[in-house]
């Protein structure tokens, strides 16, 4: 097994521990995994959970040891500067500094893929990062002419033409540029994890996906001319479907994957379906990243409740990828 990277997200939310359960549960992880974050804490968890699991703390790739689980840690910390359950500018700073740094050993070939457990926005910018979350700091660092949000479980799959944007915004990005390229990269993804000729499904951005312009004209400018294009290239594409049946026509076998115009109208969906095994994929980029689809869970931290169901599940599918 190829060596990939795991990134443990925020050190005061979940990420350690879903992280440690995950490796506990596929022992045939434990060696191909290169962790990113904090030593210190990984050591409270591992400790925590009865667990006995022995840490190698290196610098280089050269300096991975078998019989152990290898780990980078960007910011040595002693545990009790972290308060967990917290939002902390410490907790943001470690989250990104994990990030950028697996980005850069999967850049030089020296890990696969990076596996990035839950960070927390507003940690994030209480360090001074400025970004809205994991999808945009892989934007920044990586290379990519273009790059899209992709959610996945088995009973449903959505890729976004907008994320992290104001709904006001999100409108104005619906063009006819933007959805024929996230088509062509809904298209591209499902080949790589196994389908040969995937069934697209295009939401529309409207109610009834606009009626003919009763209640918008997206659909007839900018989203049909895209799927016209797509077609024309030889994708399978069919749209725009009116929003509030669409993703249940996919789930019952209709399409393969569907075109979401912006972040809630795919992730409400996702989340109602698969919240404990959905993966978040950002395709697009020279990096392969798969993420959990969950947060911090601040909430529950530290209390040995949360469920490593989806990190497993990004783990899979970034081997696939």
């Amino acid at each position: 097994m190829r060596r990939f990277g795991i990134t443990l997200g925020d050190p005061c939310g979940i990420g350690t521990e879903i992280t440690l359960k995950a490796l506990y549960a596929n022992r045939a992880y434990q060696e191909a995994a290169l962790l990113f974050g904090s030593r210190s804490m990984l050591d409270y968890y591992n400790e925590r959970l009865g667990y006995d699991f022995r840490f190698n703390a290196i610098r280089t790739i050269e300096e991975c040891r078998g019989g152990f689980i290898n780990v980078y840690d960007p910011y040595q910390t002693e545990r009790e500067a972290i308060e967990i359950g917290k939002v902390t500018a410490l907790g943001g700073h470690i989250a990104f500094l994990s990030v950028i740094n697996a980005i850069a050993f999967a850049r030089r070939g020296e890990i696969t893929s990076v596996v990035t457990a839950p960070l927390n926005k507003e940690a994030l910018h209480l360090a001074g990062h400025r970004y809205a979350g994991h999808t945009e700091i892989f934007a920044e660092y990586t290379k990519g002419e273009h790059y899209a949000m992709l959610l996945y479980s088995e009973r449903l799959k959505a890729i976004h033409v907008s994320t992290h944007m104001s709904l006001r915004k999100a409108c104005d990005a619906v063009t006819r540029e933007r959805v024929l390229t996230v088509i062509r990269l809904a298209h591209e993804t499902m080949r790589k994890v196994g389908y040969e000729r995937p069934r697209i499904a295009v939401a529309g951005l409207n109610p009834h996906a606009g009626e003919n312009g009763l209640f918008g004209d997206e659909e007839i400018e900018e989203i049909i001319p895209a799927i016209e294009a797509a077609r024309a290239e030889g994708m399978e594409v069919d749209g725009p479907i009116a929003p509030d049946t669409v993703f249940l026509k996919a789930v019952e076998g209709a399409w393969d994957i569907v075109v979401a115009m912006y972040h809630d109208q795919g992730h409400i969906p996702l989340k109602l379906l698969a919240f404990d095994s959905g993966v978040n994929i950002t395709v697009g980029l020279d990096v392969i990243r798969t993420s959990v689809d969950h947060g911090t869970a601040f909430d529950i931290a530290d209390r040995l409740i949360a469920r490593e169901d989806s990190l497993l599940e990004a783990i899979k599918i970034a081997m696939l990828l």
